[in-house]
């Protein structure tokens, strides 16, 4: 059994591959600060919840874009995992995957390790021409070539991002939850105005976007596919025409692929 954490800018998620299977995950907030202790008590209490015995774990694989938090995880793993692990954890880095993954860009170690991890999912699953989206803090858009090389992409503000800054930039609009759609276009209240500016926006930005990397990244006819994950991709997914299909736990496939092919060899 082996840990795999992807530390987030807003959230965490985790979980635990026993016998090439996902036995558990869990999703909670990213603290920046959180101390150690703290995160062995939180996930401490989390295993003997789902009756999961931390000592049969044998492996941790680490991802984080939260330096702070990296450093707590990793003081963490090594506090309170020492006695069962068979080797210390592995931190995902450019430098440490390159052989699973070509960085075509002027400095590599720019990316972060959530894209490169999701890339690496995404051609392990469909071995093909690749746009993913990811959509967490911000929305990324990562192009992964037919060979496994990441060309770069784009980056806008999530969605969370934006609602707060209506609603907290302006002095009327209000905080709304758009998980229930807006009935129409034409918004009749402004909150459907707003729901409709949001998911409508967004979901024609995202197609527009597409359509471009599409041109940039293939010939005329040729077929690309678009993957999407993170926790607002299933909110945004009907108001775009060019998701082909969404993953929730790509992140932690692309971990449990890195690992298997990096340590548990």
């Amino acid at each position: 059994m082996f840990f795999v954490i992807d530390v987030g800018n807003s959230h965490t998620v985790t979980g635990l591959y026993s016998e090439n299977k996902l036995a558990a995950q869990w999703r909670l907030k990213s603290d920046r600060k959180s101390t150690a202790d703290e995160l062995a008590v939180s996930y401490d209490a989390l295993f003997t919840m789902a009756g999961i015995d931390k000592t049969k774990i044998k492996g941790i694989i680490l991802a984080s874009v939260v330096p702070t938090l990296e450093t707590a995880w990793k003081n963490c793993c090594r506090k309170h995992f020492t006695g069962c692990l068979e080797q210390d954890i592995f931190v995902v880095a450019v430098d440490e995957i390159k052989d699973l993954i070509t960085v075509k860009l002027d400095n590599p170690r720019e990316v972060g390790a959530d894209r490169l991890v999701n890339g690496i999912a995404a051609w392990n699953i469909f071995q093909c021409k690749l746009i993913v989206i990811d959509f967490g803090t911000a929305i990324t858009f990562d192009c992964i070539t037919e060979k496994c090389e990441y060309l770069g992409g784009s980056i806008l503000p999530g969605i969370a991002i934006s609602l707060e800054a209506l609603a907290n930039k302006t002095a009327k609009l209000p905080h709304i939850d758009v998980a229930v759609p807006p009935l129409s276009i034409i918004g009749k209240t402004t909150v459907q105005a707003m729901k409709s500016g949001i998911l409508y926006g967004y979901g024609a930005m995202i197609d527009g976007l597409v359509d471009g990397i599409r041109a940039e990244m293939t010939r005329s006819g040729e077929a690309i596919k678009v993957v999407a994950t993170g926790g607002m991709a299933g909110i945004i997914e009907p108001f775009t025409a060019t998701i082909d299909l969404i993953d929730p736990i790509l992140t932690l496939k692309g971990l449990e692929i890195i690992y298997n092919k990096k340590v548990n060899r």
